[in-house]
């Protein structure tokens, strides 16, 4: 019991100081959604950039108070997206005392890894996935015949949840490795089960990226492939982490 923190406070204690990580968890995500309402227009100007690159030069929107709440979303989105790093690291000092320093070493590298892993796939959709399935969407504008032409004029609230459901998807589904590794270290699942189970995992990347994507093939696939990926390269790390800790067991037994 050397490793772990000796102090054993009494529930009430214990409830007190979850409070307080959560009012700190509250404050941040408040602060942040009050910068983000103020820089709102600068947000969605950059979230249009995509859409502008596609060609498309104008969006509306067709109720009075659609503007509004557009700003309202955008500075919900961006609260939770930049305060993630403070709630976070207050779930880390809440829970860490009561864990061992074995335990400490094995999750803090997960906890490190995931705003990065979730950076990395919303990056992906920003500058690959949003722009792609744009112009392919965009595509159907023009002569349809007869001398009628159609014409997209996408609506700002329809457009940011567009382009906010396609960064939250590839972002949380780039968490996928950091999923797995924990369910193997953990002991749930073994490195053997993961390997047998690649051709299931493949027909599941395509079901969630049905689910998580707008209802196109193009967009469906540039998730799917992805995750795929993220499929194998989990077992990779799977099958690094597990050697290297095979070793170190077997070099602290012959010790």
């Amino acid at each position: 019991m050397n490793d772990i923190d000796d102090t054993q406070a009494p529930l009430i204690e214990h409830l007190i100081e979850l409070r307080r990580r959560l009012l700190y968890c509250v404050a941040a995500l408040f602060v942040t959604f009050a910068i983000g309402f103020y820089f709102s227009q600068q947000i969605f100007s950059f979230l249009v950039r995509p859409l502008a690159a596609a060609g498309q030069s104008k969006v509306i929107y067709t109720e009075i108070f659609e503007a509004f709440f557009v700003q309202v979303k955008i500075a919900f989105f961006t609260a939770l997206m930049v305060s993630f790093p403070v709630i976070a690291n207050q779930l880390w000092q809440f829970v860490a005392p009561g864990l061992y320093r074995r335990e400490k070493k094995a999750l803090l590298p997960f906890l490190l890894a995931t705003p990065l892993l979730f950076l990395t796939g919303a990056t992906l959709a920003y500058t690959i996935a949003i722009p792609t399935a744009l112009h392919f969407l965009l595509s159907y504008q023009g002569q349809i015949g007869s001398g009628v032409e159609q014409m997209a004029l996408p609506a700002i609230g329809k457009y940011l949840d567009f382009i906010m459901q396609f960064l939250f998807a590839f972002g949380i589904t780039f968490l996928l490795p950091v999923l797995l590794m924990l369910l193997e270290r953990s002991g749930i699942v073994t490195y053997e089960q993961l390997k047998g189970a690649w051709r299931y995992a493949v027909v599941a990347a395509f079901a969630v990226a049905a689910v998580l994507t707008p209802p196109d093939v193009v967009s469906q696939l540039l998730l799917a492939f992805p995750l795929i990926a993220l499929y194998f390269i989990a077992l990779l790390g799977i099958k690094f982490t597990r050697s290297r800790r095979e070793r170190d067991a077997e070099s602290e037994a012959s010790a």
